[in-house]
This record gives C-alpha cells, structure tokens and sequence, in this order.
C-alpha cells in the first residue's frame, strides 16, 4: 500500500500551443463544461536568469532548459524592451513560456500580445481593479491561465505604512506564521473575487516564503479553502547547497500529502539544478516516470578500497550522455553491502581490493580492475539499454541471486594468503578462521 496520500482533486488548467506543445496542471474535478479530468503529472517549472531582453541569450538558456528537462519557463518582464523581446524569443523555443509581471499591468497585455503562453501576477503588486480586469480580459481571449502568486515578501502593503500597520494589527497573534497565514488568505480571497466576477477560472495559485513551515502551513490551508492547482515553491530559498534541502522538506512534505501540482525548486544557482532537483523529487515519490538511469551508491566508510567517490562522479556523468532508459545502477564500495544491493539493480559494480565485479540484473559478468571498472561498466549499461530497447529483458527483473564473494579471496586483502603462508600450506586448501593472524 502507498504511503503517499491521493492527489487533492483541483480544477485543471492548460498553457502551451500546437508548437510548443502542451502542459496541464492540476485536475480531477469536472471542467467548466461538466467534462471529466484526470490529475496531470506534476510538472517542473523554473526560471531564467539572465536579462529577458538579451533575446539570444535568453533563447539559449530556455533552451537549455528545456533539454534538462523543465516541463515550463518563466521569464522575467519588469520592462517594455522585456515584452518587445518576446515576440522573438517564443518563436525560437520548445517549450510554453510564463510572463513574470510585477507592478506594471501594462507589461502583461503586451505579453499577451507577443504569444506569451501564462501570467504570473502578485496581488501585493498590481491592485487596481481595473487594472486586474484589463489582464483578465486580454488572458480570456487567449485561453490563457494566470497564475496568482502571494508571496511572503509582496503580500503585506510596503507603500502605505497606516494601511500596513492596520493590516498587522488586525492579522497580529503570537505565531509570527498565524498572521501572515491570514494575510495570505485574506488576499486571495479579495484578488480572485475579481476573476470569479469575470468569469475566469483558469487560475493557479502559489504562497510561497523562504521559511519550510511556513510553506508546509499556507499550503495545508489554502488546499483546503480554494480547489485551484497549487504551484509549490519556496522563495529565496538561498544557494543550491542549502537550498535543496530547505525546498525538498517542504515541497516533498506536501506533495506526500497530495498536495501540489506544479513545481519550481529555486536556487541562486544555475537553473538547471532547480530543474534537475525538482525532477529527482518527482521520481523519487513516484510522481513521474524516470527518464534515464537512476544512480545509487553508497556513502562510503571505511572498508572502501577504490576512489568511489570519483567514480560515482564520472559515472553519473556517463550515464546522463549515454543511457536513456531508467536503468537502475548501483556503485558499491566494499563486498559488504554491495551484493545486497546489486541485487536490487538492473546493473551493478561493487570493489574489494582494487577490482570490481559487474553485474547484470543479478548475474555475474566481469571482475575488472579498478582502472577498468567505469568503461566495462559503460559497456554494460550499454548493452543492457539494447537489450530491453529489443525486447530481449524487461527493466527490474532479477535472473539469478549474487553470492557475496570470500572477503579475504579475490576481492579481499590478502589475509588469507598470508595466513596460509605462515603456516606453510597451499593457498586455496586451508580456511581462515576466526581469531587467526
């Protein structure tokens, strides 16, 4: 039985275009029509760094965004030169594009305009009513989503320091989140009471902050009180290093829970390790489907005898050039745990005494040096890929069990020959036991 709880059913929404293709969020509610959903595969999002204007630059990075795996890209748009340049990236990239709009309405009708595929607006930001309607207005001709965000640091009004004083006062307790819970809600509420007087429901909401409890908190309450797609994220969660852990506490904390269906790990970092994070969060609740190998290994102690560390490094590196199948590779270090977790492997390779043994869904195939151990192992993998890819073998089938070798035989460190020595027999015809030296 899965641990993880069902997926919270929301209204499904839909961005992209016959080029780009298309990507849905949320579902499992009925649409607007009465038609049946059924809930999209949380999708990973991310966001470019560089100046949205650099058009060249701009394309490149989508588009290396996209062969990392980003199921959608955000772009920044704070200029009119940012929405101008839009009508010359879209054409160049593969993948739906979201306008990042703060403070300037008008910057989201011109990405309307230019072919953008969603909006992202933040209610602490653009508050005027009619300014709101003017967006929602041009998204509906388009059959395009907004995305309503209410971050922590944009929620509470900054410009009016009386209408700011009024609003802590009033939200104010002593749980520091508990005010800031109600703020966030009480601001969704205002801000979609203007789209539901519209007529538009193609909206996905975020509340995101740099602190993991209080994103665990307002996403637990807002699931609870809106049925709208929820994008997860933590803001500023800071470099990679620390932010991978601060943004997979809460946002793996909520997905187990069936919360959340569209994400974006952010990192100051390059955005690639957002999208790569995100997608390994996914794979590893079995909210996707891999796409390529998986990699596993051990953390290392004591009894290694190879430089595992380095090759874990170069064979990770191999594996996302050559394998595109979600092969199951273990590097072991020692003959301890190795054979325990060969098994579980499509492929495997655990060390002793400078070699390796390789094997292959449980059967043994080479025992190589160490200096052989990562292209025999490439070749392995590569072979193997062929083999499903033919139909000859299936993904996690296991043909035969591993035998762990003697530890102080081929793989081991010489004890035993050296005890036999010393007592004058033949290697091989005595047995080492325990206590001898």
């Amino acid at each position: 039985m899965s641990i993880l709880h069902p997926r919270r059913p929301t209204r499904q929404v839909t961005l992209g275009d016959d080029r780009v293709g298309y990507v849905r969020i949320g579902g499992g509610l009925p649409n607007r029509d009465g038609t049946p959903t059924a809930p999209a595969p949380v999708s990973v999002q991310t966001m470019t760094t560089g100046y949205t204007y650099d058009i060249d630059k701009c394309v490149a990075e989508i588009n290396r965004l996209t062969a990392a795996g980003a199921d959608v890209v955000r772009v920044a748009v704070p200029e009119k030169k940012d929405t101008d340049a839009l009508k010359q990236i879209i054409p160049q990239v593969r993948v739906p594009i979201v306008a990042d709009v703060h403070f300037h309405f008008q910057r989201a009708l011109e990405a309307v305009e230019a072919g953008v595929h969603k909006i992202r607006l933040n209610p602490g930001n653009i508050n005027d009513r009619a300014q709101v309607i003017d967006v929602i207005q041009a998204c509906k001709a388009r059959k395009l989503p907004i995305r309503v965000g209410v971050n922590e640091g944009s929620i509470i009004e900054r410009k009016d320091k009386q209408r700011r004083l009024k609003e802590l006062g009033e939200f104010f307790s002593n749980n520091r989140r508990g005010y800031l819970l109600a703020i966030m809600i009480t601001k969704l509420e205002e801000y979609l009471d203007i789209f539901y007087e519209q007529d538009f429901y193609d909206i996905v909401i975020s509340a995101k902050s740099m602190d993991a409890v209080t994103v665990l908190e307002a996403y637990s309450e807002i699931s609870k009180r809106f049925d709208h797609p929820l994008h997860l994220g933590v803001t500023h969660a800071g470099p990679k290093e620390t932010g991978c852990i601060r943004s997979v506490v809460a946002l793996g904390s909520l997905l187990a829970n069936g919360v959340g269906d569209t994400i974006r790990i952010s990192y100051a970092s390059d955005a690639v390790y957002e999208v790569e994070d995100g997608l390994e969060m996914l794979y590893s609740l079995a909210l996707r489907e891999r796409k390529g190998a998986e990699l596993i290994a051990c953390p290392t102690c004591g009894r290694i005898q190879v430089d595992l560390i380095s090759l874990v490094q170069d064979v990770r590196k191999m594996l996302a050039t050559d394998i595109r199948l979600p092969i199951k590779v273990a590097v072991m270090g020692c003959i301890v745990n190795g054979p325990g977790e060969a098994e579980g492997a499509d492929v495997a390779v655990f060390a002793g005494d400078r070699r390796g043994i390789i094997y292959v869904q449980g059967e043994r195939v080479a025992n190589v040096p160490e200096e052989q151990i990562l292209p025999k192992l490439l070749e392995e993998c590569k072979k193997f890929q062929a083999r499903v890819e033919s139909g000859e073998v299936k993904l996690g089938e296991k043909k035969v069990e591993i035998i762990p070798p003697d530890p102080i035989g081929e793989l081991g460190s010489g004890w035993e020959a050296i005890a036999e020595k010393k007592r004058g027999t033949k290697p091989g015809t005595a047995q080492l036991t325990v206590g001898q030296s």
